[in-house]
């Protein structure tokens, strides 16, 4: 049977054009007031998957 994508992780995280999976930092979707200017800014953009963790996201995303 074919492996299907974990359609969670999809929409969570994206692959580079280098190969490396990328991911949008937690903790800016509300009580935004309370955080500073620096501390917001820091939080956008994206950030690189923690490499304990690149295995099993690509198992799930069907790269693996």
């Amino acid at each position: 049977m074919k492996q299907k994508t974990h359609k969670g992780t999809a929409k969570r995280i994206k692959i580079s054009g280098s190969g490396k999976l990328r991911r949008e930092q937690a903790g800016k979707r509300h009580l935004n007031e309370g955080l500073s200017s620096k501390r917001r800014r820091k939080l956008s953009g994206t950030t690189d998957v923690a490499p304990a963790d690149v295995k099993r996201m690509k198992r799930l995303l069907g790269k693996a």
